[in-house]
């Protein structure tokens, strides 16, 4: 029998790159807070001219290798590679400098699954998984299988179709039930 499949993105899911970039917006005098966002993006919550300031210091070497991981992402991701193709399906096309610094991240933190299942894409319709565990919406409306809106502070409260878990924990039951009602 085949295994089922979860992609899971990396950003706001596996690392805490909000953080970061909440703290480097900081640094640059831009007028952001976590606090202040809660239910709507940091992107279109600045100007233009802003906006590229940020960018241009989101997209150097560097700035996504040393991110914090979400608290009890990884024994949770190990506990479900135990019992399912785990891939990670990371956005990375806005921003050429995250390649490297995301695929040493994954290893040094992840170091039990498979990198030849690291996906580094743009809209995630292309990855074809059962699953995928994603913290923004418009991912998961493209997506085909069954979406999983891993919350976050630009998400919070917001309505959609796909399945809403709160953190790892949530995602750990979540499995645990599904696989009790395949056996």
């Amino acid at each position: 029998m085949e295994r089922i499949s979860i992609a899971i993105d990396m950003d706001e899911v596996l690392a805490d790159t909000a953080k970061k970039v909440f703290q480097t917006a900081k640094k640059l005098g831009l007028p952001v807070s976590e606090e202040g966002l809660r239910g709507k993006s940091i992107w279109a919550s600045l100007t233009e001219e802003q906006l590229t300031v940020l960018g241009q210091a989101i997209n150097t070497a560097g700035f996504f290798r040393d991110l914090e991981v979400i608290d009890s992402a990884i024994p949770v991701v190990k506990e479900l590679s135990e019992h399912y193709d785990i891939y990670i399906a990371t956005a990375a096309m806005e921003v050429p400098f995250s390649f490297m610094d995301k695929y040493e991240w994954l290893k040094e933190h992840f170091p039990f699954l498979d990198h030849n299942y690291f996906i580094f894409c743009g809209n995630k319709k292309v990855v074809h998984a059962d699953y995928l565990i994603d913290d923004t919406v418009t991912q998961l409306d493209n997506f085909t299988g069954t979406g999983i809106l891993f919350e976050a502070y630009h998400n919070e409260d917001m309505k959609t179709k796909h399945v809403h878990v709160s953190g790892w924990n949530d995602v750990r039951e979540y499995f645990k039930k599904l696989r009790e009602s395949q056996n």
